[in-house]
């Protein structure tokens, strides 16, 4: 039985049915399947947690590039449990490699901002669960209602309120990974 057979056996039809069928989001939305964009896929094992919360995953990474080429300090290659895996270098990445630039892949967001640092976040707002996130203007927002959040995931107005997840980045240059 679908979700929709149940909640019309329950006696829900007309706006009640909408209503509640827009009002949450199916647990399998929020997982997310390791991706590498130019390259090979590699499956990773990430646990989900399935309690909810009003405050986002905040994760901040700084740009500092060290002698060995790599970015926040941590080389891509040994990060084994991963979101996304991008290679720079090819064509589909393109975007990434200009201010501003960003590209979606695998419900996240990924861009470089301003400050020539790696960004990520979900591609799904808190909003309403649509996944219309984009980078704009050094912010990350919502085509469908117009909520704004920061780098960190911090709502910039009211309807950014519940803030939105936002994952770390490493980068050598040739490979981005978002973790």
């Amino acid at each position: 039985m679908t979700r929709v057979e149940f909640l019309k056996s329950m006696g829900f039809k007309g706006a009640a049915l909408m209503a509640l069928l827009t009002s949450c989001v199916r647990e399998e939305d929020t997982y997310v399947d390791a991706i590498t964009i130019g390259g090979t896929t590699t499956p990773t094992s990430t646990s989900t947690s399935s309690s909810t919360t009003s405050s986002p995953v905040s994760t901040t990474t700084s740009s500092t590039t060290s002698s060995s080429g790599t970015t926040n300090g941590v080389d891509p290659t040994t990060i084994t449990s991963y979101k996304l895996k991008i290679d720079l270098t090819a064509s589909s990445s393109a975007n990434l490699k200009k201010v501003g630039g960003y590209i979606v892949s695998g419900g996240i967001v990924v861009a470089l901002s301003s400050a020539g640092v790696y960004v990520a976040a979900t591609q799904t707002c808190t909003h309403e669960p649509k996944k219309q996130v984009i980078y704009s203007s050094g912010e990350f927002y919502c085509t469908a209602h117009g909520a704004r959040f920061s780098l960190t995931g911090q709502g910039l107005n009211s309807l950014g309120s519940k803030g939105l997840t936002v994952y770390k980045t490493a980068s050598n240059g040739s490979i981005l990974v978002v973790y």
